[in-house]
């Protein structure tokens, strides 16, 4: 049960991201990625215990890349 919520949870914030880049409310930045890392996170960990490891994988590399872009995203503000 805890993990379906937390499935939940994190497929509620990707669609809020895409939303709201969608509708212009946020850009393509540090906020609309880290929404994206927490959802493929919350995910992941959803999906984990059902052995769904294709959906489980893709979760794992939307993070990933969700990741990579805030680095980048935060090495562009510093310097």
């Amino acid at each position: 049960m805890l993990f379906d919520i937390i499935g939940w949870i994190g497929m509620i914030l990707v669609l809020l991201a895409y939303a709201l880049l969608s509708t212009n409310r946020i850009k393509n930045g540090i906020l609309y990625q880290v929404l994206n890392f927490l959802a493929g996170t919350l995910m992941a960990i959803g999906l984990y215990p059902k052995n769904a490891w294709f959906s489980f994988t893709l979760q794992i590399i939307w993070a990933i890349i969700a990741l990579v872009s805030i680095i980048k995203l935060t090495k562009n503000k510093q310097g």
